[in-house]
């Protein structure tokens, strides 16, 4: 059983304000609620923002924030927190996705015969910046940008 350890969305009160959403979870049952419950969030955050759920941004970034969260997952043991933020224009979402584990994660080789293991190929290519930041005691937090407007982002459907 994953049980949300904190969960918290901005209430969107100050005009001008980033919209901000916040969740912990437990990982030691399972691996897929929390990677559901971020996509829930991402979309239902975005979806405040202006980003309805059919259009490209939010498709997007409920694939970045699946994919950082199943990494979380898979590959550390403990918690698993997710802190979103949409800028105040709306443009730009700040996915943070913290774990136990103080192993940055790895970009394989590309293969496209592998199965599995092009997440974070896919990431790289819809994010603008990636970065990880190392905690040896508290293991790690990997931070991507993804753009929400402008040449990168369009507003149709993906396709």
């Amino acid at each position: 059983m994953v049980t949300p350890l904190r969960n918290r969305a901005s209430d969107g009160a100050e005009p001008g304000a980033p919209l901000r959403y916040r969740a912990t979870w437990d990982t030691a049952d399972t691996a897929d609620t929390p990677v559901a419950a971020a996509r829930v969030a991402v979309r239902a955050l975005l979806d405040r923002a202006g980003h309805p759920p059919d259009h490209r941004p939010s498709q997007d970034a409920q694939l970045v924030v699946s994919e950082l969260v199943t990494n979380a997952v898979r590959h550390a043991p403990g918690p698993v927190g997710l802190v979103l933020e949409v800028s105040a224009d709306a443009g730009l979402l700040r996915i943070a996705v913290s774990d136990t584990s103080p192993r940055p994660p790895v970009l394989p080789a590309h293969d496209p015969r592998r199965v599995g293991g092009h997440g974070l190929h896919l990431v790289t290519r819809l994010c603008g910046r990636l970065h990880t930041a190392v905690a040896r005691e508290t293991g790690k937090q990997v931070v991507a940008h993804l753009r929400l407007r402008g040449p990168a982002a369009s507003q149709g459907t993906g396709g």
